[in-house]
């Protein structure tokens, strides 16, 4: 049993940066591939970005390419988020999540255990 724990959200203006990070309290995460989504008010949970178990590869969503770069830290059992050029339209609440497999994936049904998530707001 894997517990993710997020944090790192906030308010930002336009341009702004954070970064999310996200922690196993329990468990190891060290041979899944891990993700981000983001979820709107009315809208259903979106995916943002994924990463292999070793971090060799990652897969971005379009709408974040260039801005958002996920990372993770398999000794510190944490993944991170780094949101760059933050838009509006960013504001979310943005949710970790892990895999019982060690590949990429991009859909929530690909996804085992998951983050209570943590607010980022974008100001224009």
């Amino acid at each position: 049993q894997v517990q993710l724990v997020e944090s790192g959200g906030g308010l930002v203006h336009t341009g702004g940066s954070l970064r999310l990070s996200c922690a196993a309290s329990e468990g190891t995460i060290s041979s899944s591939a891990m993700g981000w989504f983001c979820q709107a008010p009315g809208n259903e949970r979106e995916f943002v970005a994924s990463i292999t178990w070793n971090g060799g590869f990652t897969y971005y969503a379009d709408s974040v390419k260039g801005r958002f770069t996920i990372s993770r830290d398999n000794a510190k059992n944490t993944v991170y988020l780094q949101m760059n050029s933050l838009k509006p339209e960013d504001t979310a609440v943005y949710y970790c999540a892990a895999r019982n497999d060690p590949f990429v994936g991009r859909r929530r049904d690909e996804f085992d255990y998951w983050g209570q998530g943590t607010q980022v707001s974008v100001s224009s």
